[in-house]
């Protein structure tokens, strides 16, 4: 198999630094092992390996290593073929009787297989195979799959493990003398049962060189480094204040008490708390150096490897418990964090870490204003959510007002939860720093800002305003392009723009899906009617669900090259999954990522990849975490922000950060409602976002299908106008997500679809993916006066300022 340069360059770049995403959350010192040797292999991931998650973060990629291949690529001899060649039959069963269930359901649904099973997890089945091979060293690798268009359930064979899992692992654990458990998951799995497990590794889903990675590990090659970035605990554990996966309102009563937030608030210590993960070395730290310069604040520690034969790298972080002297708040809440770069064994490195002291600001409903709380704020210093020690206290002796907004969101129509906690006892002796009130100022938002107009756009006709405003389609066509392959510039690239304002030097925007690396067309040909794949345009994940004749009605439809066309390739990088990116707390790991996949643009003529995802983790159940970073905002923002200062450093590209906002199951994901609080969206769910654009100015947000409060994201003034263009003060492009049929939405639904002309009038530059239907529907919206001329000019010069002729 021969890479192209960029493929291998790639590979090398990101492989480097794969320790970092990998979280040992338990050892006994068995590993790394002297030498490959001879190994027993087991559990349904042995073979069956993920790279990542389905839908759109499906990345078509020229090869993959699973773990089996991983570990015989790296010298060890894999005993357990036979075991692994039994449960391939068995896998074949659970398939074939998943995908008449899915088939089944569709059918009582009265909706199409492919939909049911759009990123349906297939439950592990239970089965009695053999564990009889001899060997030292054994390794369990259990998998967990997981993706767009479903959400994970509490049931054997998914959060759960099976008796057949729970009963393999028990007798492994005993029967071998060293033995370890991966999990090549995309998010938490219920672990509780697993005591009697001396080493636990989270391995993840890595893209192509999963099965290298692990090999690696084992061998001392790559050593762990990576922190947990969601809490990991049995389901009952989680709060359930609010609910999960209804159909048409779910409820976030949690209000901030999402993750650690809410475990540590209530004093219930995880069985592994956000922020944490071993090493192969070990490590000790101390506070070094503590000051406020002006409104920032920094720390030092030192960190020293106490380890005599591990070199490795700490995570350290710091964490705010806030005066509760007008509202209630988390028990500590995520200010900063650093990676400390490589220590060798016995050395030691000064770690320092900075934050403004005004991102601690809180959000008051009542006065519609950020402000700071008047009294002390407990600073910790650790390595994990619960492994922290009081370092300081920062005292303001007033309340300080640093922003005057308005509410703007909607009323969810109940109270957050409010957590009492106990005072606590501060060491009087703890270095105390006062800041001085005057420091800050005072801002008033300006709502009533009127938008630029681009002068090459103002002569645009009507119509040619509405096909800008609109994503790209085929007049003639009578159904929507294939969802996720939309263009005809870039085979296999989700979408584009008009190209109704060519002669105006605005070009067609291309966008590639894919938060794990771009999703193109891996075979394609060139016509006169541009860019054709030559595979039909769903995702391998999904065409399981399909009868044979809508199979070959697929292949038939799949563009057909003339005689003599020559085929040709695209090869893209898949990086790893977001969760695995994050767990790296490293934003220079992440820059490099956004690098790499910027050249790969640069290389396919894509302009916009459709990417970073940023939603919180407020449910471990939701299908789609495996794309996002993180149950804390701060992580999830720095990672999203880091990522694309990569992409964009490259010249006319760009990153498209997603989904805008509050979209947090997949279930009914087109119909469904968040009811939010006004404190809990700005403190949680929209301060990710902030950061990203404040740091990073990407070119384009893209907002979710979900609605807020009742009303969709996409036509949302609040969240689209009042505070993402207002109080952020953000330029760039606004798009919505593939808004398709109505069809999609749960029959049970009392919500509709999204109105294309009222998007519009909400700052939407793009209506995706486009088709005949939304310009008439916009065409009648103009007429109506659901949307101007002038917002159309407004939304059209948006793009232009960023892609027009320069």
């Amino acid at each position: 198999m021969k890479l192209e340069k960029h493929e291998q360059e790639h590979l090398e770049k990101i492989y480097s630094r794969m320790g970092e995403c990998i979280v040992y959350l338990k050892k006994n010192g068995d590993f790394p092992l002297k030498e490959a040797g001879d190994i027993a292999l087991y559990g349904n991931g042995g073979r069956f390996t993920v790279k990542g998650g389905t839908g759109s973060g499906e990345v078509n990629s020229r090869f993959f290593v699973n773990c089996e291949e991983g570990l015989e690529n790296r010298g060890f001899t894999v005993k357990t073929k036979n075991w692994l060649d039994l449960y391939d039959a068995k896998r074949k069963e659970f398939k074939e009787e998943f995908i008449k269930e899915i088939k089944k359901l569709a059918k009582e649904h009265h909706t199409m297989p492919v939909l049911e099973g759009m990123g349906k997890v297939m439950p592990e089945g239970e089965y009695q195979l053999p564990i009889e091979e001899e060997c030292e060293t054994a390794v369990y690798v259990l998998s967990r799959i997981s993706g767009e268009g479903n959400d994970r359930e509490v049931k054997k064979g998914d959060f759960l493990l099976t008796e057949t899992e729970k009963k393999d692992i028990f007798i492994l654990a005993h029967k071998y003398r060293k033995f370890l458990l991966v999990l090549n998951t995309g998010g938490p799995v219920d672990l509780t049962e697993f005591g009697f497990a001396g080493n636990i590794l989270v391995l993840s889903q890595l893209g192509v060189e999963t099965g290298h990675v692990l090999a690696d590990f084992l061998l001392g090659r790559l050593y762990p480094s990576g922190k947990l970035t969601t809490t990991w605990d049995a389901y009952d554990s989680y709060c359930h204040e609010g609910d999960f996966a209804q159909i048409n309102d779910t409820h976030y009563k949690e209000g901030i008490y999402v993750g650690y937030r809410y475990f540590d608030s209530v004093g219930r210590k995880a069985l592994y708390p956000f922020g944490y993960g071993l090493g192969f070395a070990d490590f000790t730290y101390e506070l070094k150096d503590l000051k406020a310069e002006g409104t920032k604040i920094d720390i030092t520690a030192s960190v020293t490897n106490t380890s005599g034969d591990y070199k490795g790298m700490e995570v350290m972080q710091v964490y705010v418990s806030k005066p509760e002297t007008r509202l209630d708040h988390a028990w500590q809440d995520l200010a900063g964090f650093k990676r400390s770069g490589e220590i060798l064994p016995h050395e030691s490195r000064d770690v320092q870490i900075s934050f403004d002291f005004s991102d601690l600001a809180s959000y008051d409903e009542e006065r519609a204003v950020w402000f700071l709380e008047q009294g002390d704020y407990i600073l910790r210093l650790g390595t994990s959510s619960t492994d922290t020690k009081v370092i300081g206290i920062i005292g303001l002796n007033e309340e300080v007002i640093l922003k005057k907004v308005r509410n703007c969101l909607g009323k969810p129509g109940f109270k957050d939860l409010v957590i009492k906690k106990e005072k606590e006892d501060i060491d009087p002796s703890v270095k105390r720093i006062e800041i001085d009130p005057g420091l800050f100022t005072a801002e008033e938002v300006n709502y009533d800002v009127k938008d630029p107009i681009c002068d090459e756009l103002k002569d645009c006709s009507d119509a040619d305003l509405m096909y800008l405003n609109i994503g790209a389609f085929d007049p003639k066509a009578t159904a929507m392009s294939a969802v996720g392959a939309a263009s005809s510039t870039v085979a296999g690239a989700a979408g584009e723009s008009s190209g109704a304002a060519l002669d105006k030097g605005l070009k067609k925007i291309v966008m590639s899906d894919g938060p794990a690396g771009l999703r193109l067309a891996n075979h394609y040909y060139r016509d006169e009617k541009g860019a054709h794949g030559t595979a039909g345009g769903l995702p391998e994940s999904l065409t399981d669900f399909l009868p044979w004749s809508a199979k070959l009605l697929l292949r038939l439809a799949s563009a057909k090259p003339k005689k003599g066309v020559t085929i040709l390739e695209q090869w893209c990088t898949a990086i790893p999954i977001g969760t695995a990116v994050a767990q790296s707390f490293d934003p220079e790991f992440a820059r490099d990522l956004g690098d790499i996949v910027g050249k790969e643009m640069e290389i396919f003529d894509v302009d916009l990849w459709l990417a970073p995802a940023l939603n919180i983790h407020r449910s471990v159940l939701c299908g789609r975490n495996f794309e996002y970073f993180s149950e804390d905002p701060l992580v999830s923002g720095v990672m999203a922000a880091a990522i694309t200062k990569g992409v964009q450093s490259h010249a006319g590209k760009g990153t498209t950060v997603k989904h805008y906002a509050a979209n947090n199951q997949e279930t009914n994901r087109y119909g469904n409602s968040s009811a939010v609080s006004e404190r809990a969206m700005r403190e949680i769910y929209l301060r990710g976002f902030e950061y990203c654009i404040r740091e990073s100015a990407p070119c384009a947000v893209m907002s979710s299908y979900n609605l807020l409060n009742g009303i969709h994201t996409s036509e949302h003034k609040g969240l689209c106008s009042d505070i993402l263009r207002r109080e952020w003060g953000y330029e760039g492009i606004l798009m919505t997500d593939w808004v398709v049929s109505a069809n999609m939405i749960a029959k049970d639904c009392i919500y509709g679809s999204p109105d294309p002309a009222k998007v519009a009038a909400c700052g939407h530059s793009l209506y995706m993916p486009g088709s005949k239907k939304d310009y008439e529907n916009m065409e009648k919206g103009l007429k109506e006066g659901r949307v101007s001329r002038e917002q159309l000019l407004i939304n059209a010069s948006r793009m232009y300022r960023i892609y027009g002729k320069k």
